[in-house]
């Protein structure tokens, strides 16, 4: 088995989640990992993903933006190293790529993995569905195969060796560009809600927006994203940028602190991949108890407060 992954970056630096996506291919047992990455990034940290578990990166002589772009680009990638599986990191673009490029490399997919194939009997996966209320096993037939993985699905491995960097220059049509990005406004100075390891969430306890200052507070001390619920931003006490949830922003945090909300489906759609799930509340019959690892019964007013103090004390 020879595996191929799609790296992304982030202002020069290899998401965590395609770190974690290239663990997976190497949890797989195959021994033959191979990184594609498609935008702007030093060789040192190129290098870098072989502690994670690639033995050598494929590194794009300049950025492809576009999912039609990047589809081909991985898919001619894919070719020139006779890969069988092709492994993708969920995020806000790789559900886009993963498919065209099925349909480019004529293979199976499935999108929400959140475990390692089974390859006793074919090849099946265990895959996340109804938002993470169930789960299903999908047999995929095709001679290649196209997984994108869900965040937390495997522990990140750091023990490996620098990977050795391969300049790669693929062949993109004007078909593939018949897209083009003009523009892209990011937000500054605080951690963004999709690529947040921890985030510190508020809602309706809160009772208003004057007193959003101690969950800011925290958000510092953690190094995290602020997010919050619904409600809270259909009463414009926060912008809807932060609200979380189904309707909202789905995210899969490494730790998920949930202060004065009451824990509505809609919500715990968009939280239950988080790895932890910390629930702050004065009701103790609240649902979100019922989903955390961890679970505080008390005033946010109190427990917030010296849940910082503890923190910066670190």
């Amino acid at each position: 088995m020879s595996v191929l992954v799609y790296i992304e970056s982030s202002e020069g630096k290899i998401k965590k989640s395609s770190r974690e996506a290239v663990s997976y291919a190497n949890a797989m047992g195959s021994g033959d990992v191979t990184a594609v990455c498609l935008s702007q990034v030093d060789d040192a940290e190129l290098a870098s993903v072989g502690k994670n578990g690639a033995n050598s990166v494929l590194a794009s002589a300049t950025s492809l933006e576009t999912a039609e772009a990047a589809a081909s680009a991985l898919a001619q990638a894919a070719k020139s190293k006779g890969v069988d599986t092709i492994v993708l990191a969920s995020s806000s673009s790789s559900g886009a790529i993963g498919a065209r490029l099925a349909i480019k490399v004529e293979g199976s997919m499935a999108a929400n993995v959140v475990a390692l194939p089974d390859t006793s009997n074919g090849f099946t996966v265990r895959k996340s569905i109804f938002t993470g209320n169930a789960f299903a096993k999908v047999e995929l037939t095709k001679d290649i195969k196209v997984l994108v993985i869900k965040k937390n699905t495997v522990e990140i491995k750091e023990d490996g060796k620098d990977a050795s960097i391969e300049k790669f220059s693929p062949e993109i049509s004007a078909d593939d560009n018949r897209v083009k990005i003009i523009n892209i406004e990011k937000a500054t100075g605080k951690v963004l809600l999709p690529e947040a390891d921890i985030i510190v969430s508020g809602g309706r306890g809160l009772k208003g927006p004057e007193n959003w200052g101690m969950i800011e507070e925290l958000a510092d001390a953690l190094g995290a994203a602020t997010g919050c619920s619904k409600p809270v931003s259909d009463m414009d006490w926060r912008p809807h940028s932060e609200h979380v949830g189904q309707t909202g922003i789905k995210v899969s945090p490494s730790l998920y602190i949930a202060i004065g909300i009451s824990g509505a489906i809609q919500h715990l759609a968009g939280v239950n991949s988080s790895k932890y799930i910390v629930v702050i509340n004065t009701d103790e019959e609240a649902p979100f108890f019922k989903a955390a690892d961890y679970g505080i019964v008390g005033d946010a007013f109190e427990v917030v407060p010296k849940l910082t103090e503890a923190v910066k004390s670190l």
